[in-house]
This record gives structure tokens, sequence and C-alpha cells, in this order.
């Protein structure tokens, strides 16, 4: 009878999520990012030296935004480009060289080579800045890091910042350890969650707003903000954000598998299935079986490139995750870890910047459950949710996780 009742209250409280998400939730369609309404900014560049902090996925419909501009007649000066480059052909942690697009003619500044940040020539050159990237909504993706440091030379040089905005596809929930500033990486460079549910705009006006910049300074922010977008409305990317996040299921399973990178395992790149499997040579457990290879562009000479692994495919599982089902899983992290036939060389120095403390790895080496563990996040949790909350803009259910 116990078993019969807990499965009818699952039921109702699913139910109740369904309506609150219907309730909250748009038709996919009406979702509209901020550069698809230049109703709203056209006007603001106007005889303007325009800046653009963009990659592949800042579109205009069809267009990317750099053309439309172009084809608006707007000064564009120059582009900057993030990791993965301005066309989103580079690997995770390949070096972005700066030059001249081929297409536009336009210079194009690297932000993830020698330096991280425009520096004042660049920016005397400019009456505005236009940061169009889409997130993914996890604390180590450093799309929000390359947000930061514009922020701050913008700041520094007196050089307005538009942000226009993108949903967050994981964006429905908040999770994982709070950075310790001792972790302080590009990887990891504020004090919040793994997951930190928030859009770029809204990231940008905690940034702001907490005092993160150096000096404490403020950046003149505006935004063109989503239309018909809550947190829980769901978000099928129309451009990957990166060469290894290609489906919505790697987009979904990022914010758990993306702590493998700091282990002797593959999550899959190099294969048709990045961060939708995870495992390395004579794993012994797990039934898939993967062999890495070389792509240019994509995966340049991944992990065990050319060797036969062994370990999970879990494309199914991220197929059945709801927006309001989401949380960062530690089950694969903890049995592989259980299960590793050299325990004491399973984590590199990577993985603390990754988890942004060494709580998170003290607590696996001890053994502690999955429970146990997500037990302890829950007070950094309530603090930084309750930080987050004036910088929302858009409606959300403030779940608890």
């Amino acid at each position: 009878m116990k078993k019969l009742n807990f499965i009818i209250l699952h039921k109702y409280n699913h139910c109740i999520w369904l309506l609150c998400f219907f309730l909250l939730g748009n038709n996919l369609m009406a979702q509209i990012p901020g550069a698809d309404q230049p109703e709203k900014y056209l006007s603001l560049l106007k005889d303007k030296k325009v800046g653009l902090v963009v990659n592949q996925t800042a579109t205009v419909g069809q267009m990317h935004l750099v053309d439309f501009l172009l084809k608006k007649k707007i000064k564009v000066v120059c582009i900057f480009a993030p990791e993965h480059g301005f066309r989103g052909d580079h690997s995770a942690g390949e070096k972005v060289s700066s030059g001249i697009d081929a297409k536009t003619k336009l210079p194009v500044y690297s932000l993830y080579g020698a330096y991280k940040k425009p520096n004042e020539a660049q920016l005397k050159k400019l009456d505005i800045v236009i940061f169009d990237i889409q997130d993914v909504g996890a604390r180590f993706y450093t799309y929000i890091s390359t947000l930061h440091y514009v922020m701050e030379a913008c700041a520094e040089q007196k050089k307005p910042l538009l942000i226009l905005d993108r949903p967050n596809p994981n964006g429905a929930y908040i999770d994982g350890p709070i950075l310790d500033t001792a972790f302080r990486s590009f990887v990891g460079m504020h004090p919040v969650p793994v997951v930190h549910g928030c859009t770029m705009a809204e990231y940008a006006k905690m940034i702001n707003g907490e005092g993160w910049l150096k000096n404490h300074l403020k950046c003149n922010l505006m935004f063109v903000p989503l239309k018909n977008y809550t947190h829980q409305t769901p978000y099928n990317l129309p451009i990957p954000p990166s060469p290894n996040l290609p489906t919505m299921g790697s987009i979904y399973l990022y914010p758990s598998l993306c702590f493998f990178e700091g282990t002797p395992y593959s999550v899959g790149r190099g294969t048709n299935k990045p961060f939708e499997r995870v495992g390395k040579p004579f794993c012994k457990i797990g039934s898939d079986t993967f062999t890495p290879v070389n792509m240019p562009g994509i995966a340049e000479h991944p992990p065990f490139e050319g060797k036969l692994c062994t370990g999970f495919l879990l494309t199914d599982y991220a197929k059945n995750l709801a927006p309001f089902e989401q949380k960062i899983n530690l089950y694969w992290l903890i049995e592989l870890y259980k299960n590793d036939d050299n325990q004491t060389a399973f984590f590199n120095s990577f993985f603390d910047k990754l988890a942004g403390t060494d709580i998170l790895r003290k607590q696996i080496m001890a053994g502690k459950t999955e429970e146990e563990i997500r037990k302890s996040w829950q007070a950094g949790l309530i603090k930084y949710r309750n930080m987050r909350r004036p910088y929302l803009l858009y409606s959300d259910l403030e779940r608890g996780n």
C-alpha cells in the first residue's frame, strides 16, 4: 500500500509540475531572442562604431548578426572571438588566433589566446560593444568568463555594452557546489554553483550588482530581453554552441559529464556522441564501446585516440529529462571511481578547478554517497538563490534541489 501511495503521489507531483510548466511556458516557436528584435536595438547603433563579441550562434533568423548589421548599414568595426572561434570551428582549449575574417574582411580579435580581454587600443575605436553568444548555463563553460572580461574592459574604457539575450537551455534549475574563490580560474571565476540558472543578461547584471569586476567597476549595461521566455521554457538550440555540444542531449548532460575532463576518462570527444558517453580503455563497468578518432576543428587528437574504450552511453537518459527533473548526476562519477583500478590517479589537477572546490573530490574519495554530497550543497544553493533573485529578468519557479 505504501508503494502504491508513493506512485500516486509521484504522479500527482509530476502533474502539478506539468501544469506549472504549461501555465508559465510558451510555444517553442514564440520564444524570440534579443537579436531577433532589431527594432529594439538598431536605433541605438545608428552612426555608431560597433564592436561585436559573437560566434556562430549570433544569428538574426537565418542570417549571422554581423551580416545583418552590415546589410542595415551599421558601421561594424571589428569582431571579438571567444573560445572555439568566431565561426565555432576550433576544438575545446585550442588557441584562437586574431586575423581577418575571410567573408566580411573585418578584423577578428581573439579573446581566447594570449589575451582574454579587449585592450584599450581596440576599444578606443568603438562607441559601443554588442555581446551575443549562446550559453549553456554551466559555470565551467567559458563564455561567461569572456563576458566578465568584456564587461571589465568596457567599464575601464567607459564603453556601453549591449547584450542581446538568449535562452539558457539549462535554466530550469540550479545545482552543484558553490565555487570557492581560492579555486578561481577561466573555467570558474565567480562564487556561483556549477549550474547557475541565469541567461547571459541576468548573469551580467549579477556580475555588476555583486561587484565582481576588478576594483568593483560597474559596466554600463544595456540589454534586449527575450520575449515569451521563462526559466522553465524548453528551448532547442538551432545552432550548436560549440563543436562538442551538437545535441540537446549533450547540452543537458554537460553539467554532469564535464567533471570527467578532470579524470583519465573520455567524454566521447572524437566520436559521434560527445558528452553523451563516458569511458576509457579496459573500464570494468558499462556496456558501451567506442573508439575516438581525430576530428580537426571538432576534437583534435582526443583522449584515447584510436583506442577501444568501454563505459556508459547516456543518450536515452538525456532524452527522458524534463526541464523540472534536471539535476547534476554524480552516479557515473562515483561508480567509475569505485571501480577504477588506479584510484590514486583518478583525479587530476583540473578536477578541482572544474568543481570550484576540493571538497567534492575529497567527498568521493571518502566514499560519500550522492545523497550525502548533494545534501552538503544545499546551504550554499539557498544562499545563492537569494542572491540571484534580484537579477532575474524572467519568471522562475524557484525550485530547490
